[in-house]
């Protein structure tokens, strides 16, 4: 190879090099992964703490693979060559059976979820008087594992939710999703997206059913709804993330009853109000979950002028992550005021919003992948 050859294989790397620094500092920051359904990693902090126990060196490499340039692109680009090399698994997602994908689960760090799970015991103790239900839902690995591929293991989500509901027990009542929805997992219906991390409409629907019996209220049976399927090509963050090839798409049901009865939704970070509690418009984008509520906000509030005898309730307080977002139009049916936080973007003390809006019933849900690794749940301690 001559001088010449060299020095443009040099000087190419070098400019590539050059190139992708800049776009690091240039592109915008993001601050949630929609693909990957997480909080990206804050910029690091420099403290003589963090130096010292090695807390800024570990984030400030945890930053620098979240915001790499084209990151989502390279990903696509390592799963077309290992899925010549015919491997089933690519950036933590398995490919396994009945076209479904499935996102790795290892064994948690238990002294984090002591962690989160004194911060809810701490909210409880700061609200002696008030109604508090806590949903773990598993996610789908935790209830189809054995439809992960050849040699391919995950840790069990029922040792996590049943070590949750230790640590919580006595404090509050606690909904293990793993009740309602073992005894369906052998259904024809799907309770998972087979390409997404969320529950299908028909895995909220039952996790509705049992948080209603739960609170004393009537459910409404699936005759009562007219069951719409609004999408039939809805690839998911799984499919995102993996980027595997020659997989069917998923349907997206909504479920709307038949009494027609009308729902305003509030958004508080950009301050409009709807008349429905759809948003049409994701359904046209890869995003398509997100045509329930409109994705994900910080605070909104769902309103209903509910008939006297139908309304259970006057007020009641979720703090969740997006598994409730398909699950929440049915307590609309149930309770007048629905005041929603999103705890990864919600930053006012919630304590004060509660009295603020004379709210006694607050319901926590949460998938268990969210739950085990939301440091944002510290913020129920306050």
């Amino acid at each position: 190879m001559s001088k010449k050859t060299d020095h443009v294989f040099v000087w190419g790397f070098v400019g590539v090099l050059f190139a992708m620094s800049l776009l690091f500092f240039l592109l915008p920051v993001q601050a949630f992964s929609d693909v990957e359904n997480r909080t990206l990693q804050k910029s690091p902090e420099l403290t003589w703490d963090n130096l010292w126990s090695k807390k800024f060196a570990d984030d400030t490499e945890n930053y620098v693979t979240d915001h790499f340039p084209f990151r989502t692109n390279w990903v696509w680009t390592k799963s077309v060559f290992e899925q010549l090399r015919l491997q089933q698994e690519n950036n933590g997602i398995y490919k396994g059976s009945d076209g479904y994908l499935f996102e790795k689960f290892n064994e948690p760090n238990y002294k984090d979820i002591e962690e989160y799970t004194a911060a809810v015991e701490k909210f409880v103790q700061n609200h002696p008087n008030a109604n508090i239900t806590f949903m773990l839902a598993p996610t789908s690995i935790g209830l189809y594992p054995e439809r992960l591929p050849w040699l391919a293991d995950a840790y069990p989500q029922t040792k996590v939710n049943s070590f949750i509901a230790d640590q919580v027990k006595g404090s509050l009542s606690f909904i293990d999703g793993f009740e309602f929805l073992k005894p369906e997992a052998g259904s024809s219906r799907p309770l998972y997206y087979k390409t997404d991390h969320h529950w299908t409409t028909y895995g909220a629907y039952l996790a509705y059913v049992t948080y209603a019996e739960k609170m004393g209220w009537t459910p409404m049976a699936e005759k009562d709804f007219d069951i719409e399927t609004v999408t039939n090509s809805f690839l998911g963050s799984y499919h995102t993330r993996g980027q595997f090839s020659g997989l069917t798409p998923d349907s997206i049901e909504a479920y709307k009853a038949k009494n027609g009865m009308k729902t305003d939704m509030y958004m508080a970070d950009t301050d409009k109000t709807f008349t429905t509690m759809y948003d049409s418009s994701y359904l046209e984008k890869k995003d398509k979950y997100s045509y329930f509520l409109g994705g994900v906000h910080a605070l909104m509030t769902l309103h209903s002028e509910l008939p006297p005898k139908q309304a259970d309730k006057k007020k009641l307080l979720v703090i969740k992550d997006s598994y409730a977002h398909s699950f929440l139009p049915f307590l609309t049916q149930h309770v007048e005021d629905i005041h929603v936080i999103d705890i990864r973007y919600y930053n006012g003390n919630i304590s004060d919003y509660m009295e603020a809006n004379g709210i006694e019933d607050v319901l926590l849900l949460f998938n268990t992948t969210t739950f085990i690794a939301e440091r944002n749940l510290l913020k129920l301690k306050y």
